[in-house]
């Protein structure tokens, strides 16, 4: 089974998090919260955004990123809008790391510098300074998940009165 983890570095905003921890659970990714946070795990912020679907989230907990380091080997991948390399150009691996900084400033240089080809940016408007969190990754969970035809997704929805199979719209 393929994993895909999702690594948030200092999240500042409970219903940025919130999302992403739904985006995770709908996908089956792997979430990574590294602080120090902005907020508490308990805020009544971070459980609404993200609904009812933290009974289906694999989440782990680090106080710093060097406890992260200490626990994760892989292959790392680093969102921020300083990279000269655009996301969609990159070929994610099984167990990759997708890194996403603090909505305020973004993953450090000095983390960047570390691993400046393995650095990606979602592409925009010049002047644009970032998009949201939660937008940026949902973009790259599913430009991820694409590239390995989204296994283990449901890819077909059913409609109530729709046989798919006869072609016939039911009654009622």
């Amino acid at each position: 089974m393929s994993t895909l983890n999702i690594v948030m570095v200092e999240p500042e905003i409970p219903q940025n998090t919130g999302n992403v921890a739904r985006t995770c659970a709908a996908t089956g990714a792997r979430l990574h919260l590294v602080g120090p946070m902005g907020f508490t795990i308990d805020d009544k912020k971070l459980k609404r955004a993200g609904l009812d679907y933290w009974s289906l989230l694999d989440i782990t907990y680090y106080k710093n990123i060097d406890e992260f380091f200490e626990k994760n080997k892989g292959e790392f991948y680093f969102f921020t809008t300083k990279a000269r390399h655009v996301y969609s150009d990159v070929e994610y691996p099984d167990n990759a790391y997708l890194f996403f900084g603090p909505e305020t400033r973004g993953l450090s240089e000095e983390l960047l510098l570390k691993f400046p080809d393995r650095s990606v940016r979602v592409p925009m408007i010049n002047g644009a300074r970032s998009l949201n969190l939660s937008n940026t990754v949902a973009i790259a969970v599913y430009e991820a998940l694409r590239q390995k035809n989204f296994p283990e997704l449901e890819n077909f929805g059913q409609l109530h009165r729709y046989d798919w199979d006869t072609g016939e719209i039911k009654k009622g």
